[in-house]
């Protein structure tokens, strides 16, 4: 005979089945909740507050311009504040303006040196020190061949490359003398360095003790130079002068035509 529906509710605790375990581990794992009667959290969806007010420096304002257009107004920024100190301070400099004086005798030392506009390099501290022989307080031509013998390479008759002294310039009978030093770190210290050679080279030409008129000037150095450059000047016979048509005698040479024309009408007649 069936029970009914209610009636086995109400019996329910009475035929429920027990289970007897060897263990207690066995028990705890058999009464441990498993993951699909397990009820997970539900998340809370609701939006976090934000407070826009701390953001509102770092939003940028919808009409600002892009970064391109901002480095191209402060390259304008800078080109006008450099136009206006043209405009407003370069005409204060006249006050410091000088008329230009020739060197005289007294001053016949060109002395060169490199810039690289404020920005450090090594040759940057290189000094040089040009000067013609012939303005040199040198005593007689005793004097002047033995400067040339001490000198050596440094001696020169014609004016160095990028000297600063021009051929046709006078006081170049005598060539030219050029020394240079870079071995300091500070310009201002190989430029006292060159010049306290010059002084020693001129208190040692000027000692009339020992002329060394005996010795020759040493022109190898030119001859070599003279070679590389292979101008002309390298062929035998022709390394410290190339020949031109002062050279050759005047009777080789053919006459004007302004001469010649005349000679021709004075036969004629």
């Amino acid at each position: 005979m069936a029970l009914a529906r209610s009636c086995r509710a109400a019996l329910a605790p009475v035929f429920c089945s027990k289970q007897f375990h060897t263990s207690s581990a066995v028990a705890a794992r058999q009464q441990a909740p498993t993951a699909s009667t397990t009820r997970r959290p539900v998340p809370n969806l609701e939006p976090f507050p934000i407070d826009e007010d701390i953001f509102q420096d770092q939003v940028p304002p919808e009409d600002d311009a892009p970064e391109p257009t901002h480095k191209a107004l402060q390259q304008q920024r800078q080109i006008l504040y450099y136009l206006r100190l043209i405009e407003h301070e370069m005409p204060k400099l006249v006050a410091y303006r000088k008329p230009f004086v020739p060197p005289d005798a007294s001053h016949p030392l060109v002395v060169r040196s490199i810039s690289y506009g404020g920005e450090p390099h090594p040759a940057a501290a290189k000094s040089t020190i040009v000067v013609p022989v012939a303005r040199l307080p040198l005593k007689n031509d005793a004097a002047i061949h033995k400067f040339k013998v001490l000198a050596g390479v440094r001696w020169t008759p014609d004016p160095p490359t990028n000297s600063g002294i021009n051929a046709e310039e006078g006081g170049g009978e005598h060539g030219f003398f050029k020394i240079s030093c870079e071995d300091f770190p500070k310009a201002a210290m190989n430029l006292k360095w060159a010049s306290d050679t010059l002084d020693r080279l001129l208190a040692a030409a000027n000692n009339l003790s020992e002329t060394f008129s005996d010795i020759p000037v040493d022109t190898r150095h030119i001859e070599a130079r003279t070679r590389k450059a292979k101008k002309g000047g390298h062929i035998y016979g022709r390394q410290t002068h190339r020949p031109t048509l002062k050279d050759f005698p005047k009777e080789w040479l053919p006459a004007p035509k302004a001469q010649a024309v005349s000679e021709s009408g004075a036969s004629s007649t």
